[in-house]
Parts: structure tokens; sequence; C-alpha cells
């Protein structure tokens, strides 16, 4: 049968009409099973033109299914009884619950059943003999088809208890679904790929780094979300890019190990990426002064353009300077010095992974450490320093929320940083804490040098919640004042009180009585920058008192104030 379009003159072409089905991608009718004969399944394509394909006019615009019946060879009918005409395919592709259609594999030849392996959950492997296409007596072709088959493995994971949070609407958490007990966690072949890396380094650093510089990615002493995220990721960046053999690239998280206790979001994104922490190294780990000592280390600093004041002696070991913010380092002997590019450091790294390693970005663990990161940095991506490169990157990296969606991710870290329900008073104060030293002048000759210190930290509750934490918190504060050395401490709360008002109390405990009346004499003469109210509070010591400030301060006027009064040097 001629097709109608055959009567047009050649100089004139067919009207194009797009409709929503294609033969290609609907599979094989079952009116138009037998047109397989004589023709290569590599050549659909070529010889389904538009001489082949007849369609009534009442199939333009339609947008119900229609059936399409195609006549690529004049034999179509005079096939052998189980010739590849007899075959009758399903559509085959993703339905609409994500799996692969059935096909049935009764009416396939034994050659090609033999060929054809399905799994069922979520993957396909098509498989063909070594010695490429193969032609059967009939004369017709069976394609070679070799796809890598996918190993994905899960584990059943009990479920955080985040009923306290309020999680926004989002259609990740809808298609997810939700169980209140237990959750199927994808393992991330990046992750293990990462805790690898961190154990081996471990071991490296138990063992002393025998034979090789230790090459130590540092940043600052503040340690948030986006500053162990960075220094982890960019300290295994540089080890799977520079093959060095010669240096051993660890990971140095500038704080305590002990002090990660008191910060609930760093701990829960370090479990929620399944990293492993055992294998981290912490600054109280590692002395890093011996290995300046003997000339072996080669130190990163990440995210300033001035080491810590503890670790400023360490100056002569730095090699490396990234994502400084100055043009103009202190350091003028370090030749490598990368500028802040007014971006989050983890967006930085997240783009350099991507130039690198696209690949190792897919896995929900690895893509939510770095996401974590830039969503703090930038607030959620809505800070006035935001850029068109962290959305970008956040967008890249969006697997990583999971379920929560970027906006939930962002809530629970933020509602994290300031729950203190499981801490301890000592955890709470050690959480956002910032010491000075002072060292005064001898008072006779072959006397001791005197050195005291001072000691601030900043908490999200008020003075009456924190006394009431605990039934023993006024013996826990000075517990904490006295495990610090700390001849006066002041602790500074800010809060939202129930009207939605901001409220800024302190806290100050001193050694003795005498240390308190120079202080509040101190307060006295600069009322007009810290003008206070007595807040009264039962059963505190001589040496405590508690205040509310009248004017809306912030927390670097009382720093300021502080170091006035301890005329001290932060550490």
């Amino acid at each position: 049968m001629k097709s109608p379009s055959t009567s047009l003159p050649q100089n004139q072409k067919e009207q194009y009409t797009r409709a929503r089905d294609n033969p290609m991608f609907d599979g094989m009718r079952k009116r138009g099973a037998s047109w397989m004969n004589s023709a290569p399944l590599t050549d659909l394509q070529g010889k389904a033109t538009r001489q082949d394909i007849l369609r009534s006019s009442s199939d333009i615009g339609d947008r119900q299914p229609r059936k399409i019946l195609m006549d690529i060879s004049e034999n179509v009918t005079n096939g052998p009884k189980d010739s590849p005409s007899d075959i009758i395919l399903e559509p085959f592709g993703r339905s609409s619950s994500g799996r692969w259609s059935k096909i049935d594999k009764t009416s396939l030849p034994s050659s090609i059943q033999s060929d054809l392996s399905i799994d069922f959950e979520d993957k396909i492997q098509l498989s063909s003999s070594s010695k490429g296409n193969e032609v059967s007596e009939e004369g017709y072709t069976i394609p070679s088809f070799t796809m890598p088959a996918i190993e994905r493995l899960y584990s059943v994971n009990k479920r955080s208890n985040l009923s306290r949070i309020p999680l926004p609407p989002s259609a990740a958490s809808f298609y997810n679904g939700y169980s209140p007990k237990m959750e199927i966690v994808e393992l991330c072949e990046s992750i293990n790929r990462l805790n690898l890396y961190l154990k081996a380094r471990r071991d490296d650093v138990n063992a002393g780094v025998p034979g090789k510089f230790l090459h130590a990615v540092m940043g600052q002493d503040v340690c948030d979300v986006g500053s162990v995220a960075s220094t982890i990721l960019y300290a295994f960046y540089l080890n799977e890019t520079l093959k060095n053999e010669q240096f051993c690239t660890v990971p140095v998280i500038n704080m305590k190990r002990q002090d990660l206790n008191s910060h609930a979001e760093l701990k829960w994104l370090l479990v929620s990426c399944n990293i492993d922490q055992s294998s981290l190294t912490f600054v109280d780990e590692i002395d890093l002064s011996y290995y300046d000592l003997f000339g072996s280390l080669k130190l990163v600093l990440l995210n300033d353009n001035k080491l810590p004041a503890k670790q400023e002696a360490l100056k002569e070991g730095l090699v490396e300077i990234f994502h400084c913010k100055k043009a103009d380092p202190i350091y003028p002997w370090v030749d490598k010095v990368i500028v802040a590019e007014d971006c989050s450091c983890c967006t930085v790294i997240a783009e350099k992974f991507a130039m690198a390693s696209p690949e190792i970005l897919i896995g929900r663990g690895f893509s939510r450490l770095l996401l974590s990161g830039i969503l703090l940095d930038t607030g959620n991506l809505t800070n006035p320093n935001c850029t068109s490169k962290d959305k970008y990157m956040a967008t890249l990296l969006i697997n990583g929320a999971g379920r929560f969606g970027c906006n939930g991710l962002y809530q629970i870290l933020r509602y994290k940083m300031y729950d203190v329900s499981d801490l301890k008073v000592g955890e709470i104060l050690r959480k956002d804490f910032k010491k000075w030293t002072r060292i005064g002048k001898p008072e006779s000759i072959g006397s001791r040098v005197m050195v005291s210190h001072v000691g601030m930290s900043s908490i999200g509750i008020s003075v009456d919640q924190l006394l009431s934490h605990e039934g023993t918190s006024l013996q826990e504060i000075i517990n904490f004042q006295q495990l610090e050395k700390l001849r006066l401490v002041m602790i500074v709360s800010g809060y939202y009180d129930s009207q939605k008002n901001f409220k800024r109390e302190i806290l100050v405990s001193a050694e003795s009585p005498e240390l308190m009346k120079n202080l509040l004499h101190f307060f006295n003469l600069n009322a007009s920058q810290l003008p206070l109210k007595v807040l009264n509070q039962p059963g505190l010591r001589d040496e405590m008192r508690a205040f509310e400030i009248d004017k809306v301060t912030s927390r670097k006027t009382i720093e300021r104030l502080l170091e006035e009064f301890g005329g001290a040097s932060k550490r």
C-alpha cells in the first residue's frame, strides 16, 4: 500500500506535526509485531521512515493512545512460525511507579531469553555473547548490549527523633515516605572512599607519619559546620589530586574531641552522612609543634589569612592559604595563596570536585556534607553575601538534602545549633567559648610572672534557664571556671522571650569578691556602653552577679570591654 505522502511533489515538504507518541519509545505494539523480519534491530530508526507509517488524520493532535502500523517488509506475513515476526514485546520503559516494565519472556526465542536478565530492584543489565552480534539462521541480527550493572547497597537505620523540629513541607519527604522508627539509607560509595581515606590517615598519625611530610589541613578555631566540612573534604581533594608519595595529607579539626559533644549540629551531620568519627583527627590528638620542630610539617590554612593565636608558632610550616579574605597575606613566603571569591568555602571545594571528579558528588552523604556548609554559611541562600555560585552549587548538591529538602535540612541544623536540652551545663558553656590570657609584671625581682585567664561563653538561653537546667548548675559553672583556670568568666545570654523580643543578659563569676567589686566599678564607668539592671537570682554567691542589659548590645561590644578590663590577649 502506498502512503498518501508519496503523491506530493518532491520539492514540496510535508508539514510536520509533533505528536506525543513515538514508535521508538512506545515499544512494538501487538498489531505491528511482525515487522521485525529481515530488519536488524540496530537499523530500526533508519528504516522507520515517514513512508512506512500509516496514520489517519484523526490521529494528529489526538492525546489518546494510538496504534501505529509499521510496514517495513513486504514479506512480513511469510515468515516461519518461530521467526521474530511472531515476537510480541510490550512497551519497555519506566512506569509511573519508577520500576521497569515487565517483558513477556515466554514469547521470546531461547537465544534472546538466555541473553536477557532483568533485575527488578530498579536496575537492568543487558548482556550478550563475547562474539558481538549474533546472526540467526533466519538472517536477523541480535544486537550486543553491554551496560554495566550498578550495585546499590542500603541499610536500615533507626530514625533520629526530629519531631520537635518544625520542618517545612517537602516534596522529597512526600515521595520518600515516612516511618516513625526506621528509615532506609543508601550506602554512599563516595563516603566509603572518604572513610577509608580517613582511617588510613589516622593510622599514619598513630604511627608517627614515618618517612613522610605531615601535610596538615586546618581551619580556624571557631569550628562550625562549614569549617569542619571544608577541612575534611579539602584534605580529601588534595589527597586525590596531588598523588604525592612524600605527603601524608591529614585533615586536622581545630577543636578538642570532647568539645564535639557540645555541637549537636555537627554530631547529627556526621552521623547522618555516615562519617566514621573515630577516624577523624582533632587538634588535641596530634602534636603539630613536634613535626614543625623537625621540619616535616607542611601546613594548609583554610578560610582565613592568619593563623589562630595558639597556632601562630607554626607559621614557618605554612605552604598554602586557601580561601583567604585578603589578597595581601601576612605570610609573604607562602607561594600558593587562593583568595576568597565572596562565596562559601564549601562552594569552592564542591566546584573543584565537580571539575576533577563529578561522579563523587552523586553520593547523598558526600553531597550533604558540602550542602550543609553552604546553607549555613549563606543563611539558607538568603544572606546578602550569597552569590549565584552558591545557589548553583546548592542546586547541584540537592540530593544531599534527601527527604528533608534544602529548607528542612537548614532548619534541622539551625535547631540543633541552639538545642541544649541534651547537654550538660559544662557542654553548654563550652559550645561558644573564648579565652584571653593576661601576663602581668612580676611584683619583685626574681618573682614569678603572673599569668591570668579571662573567659567569655555565649549561650542561646536565658540565665534563669541555665541555672535551672540542672540541680547542680551553680556548682557546674564553678567547676568549669576552675577547669579552665579562669579568674573571671562572663556568660553572655541572647534569646527571644515569649513576646518575640530579643533579650540580652549576663552572668559573671569571679574568683574572689574583691575582683567582683573591681568589675562592678569598671561597669559603672562604662554605663553608657553597657547599661545594666540587676537580675534577682536566689542562691548566687558573693562572687556571682546576674544582670540584664537595658539596650541591644552586640557580643563584640561586650567582648571588647572584657578585653579592656583584663588587658588580655585572646587565645
